[in-house]
């Protein structure tokens, strides 16, 4: 995969940590900011997903909000 080179400003207290980690997991800095964005990305992807499938579904089914906090008043009521 190309490679591109940003600048960027960090915290100093965020650079401290970022050097605790990757000297305790023998990376470079670099590779701990690379593996943590990409986990960090990944992971947002995934919840976009998730609730773009989750609002297809519910507009499948007729789900609405106040449907759901119908549903959530009367389980909490014990009905």
């Amino acid at each position: 995969m190309p490679l591109s080179t940003i600048n960027l400003s960090i915290d100093t207290d965020l650079v401290e940590m970022i050097d605790y980690y990757a000297q305790n997991e023998s990376l470079t800095r670099n590779d701990l900011i690379n593996n943590s964005l990409k986990m960090f990305l990944s992971r947002r992807q995934r919840l976009e997903e998730l609730f773009t499938n989750g609002e297809k579904k519910a507009l499948e089914n007729n789900i609405t909000e106040e449907v759901i906090m119908e549903e959530i008043k009367n389980y909490r009521s014990g009905k």
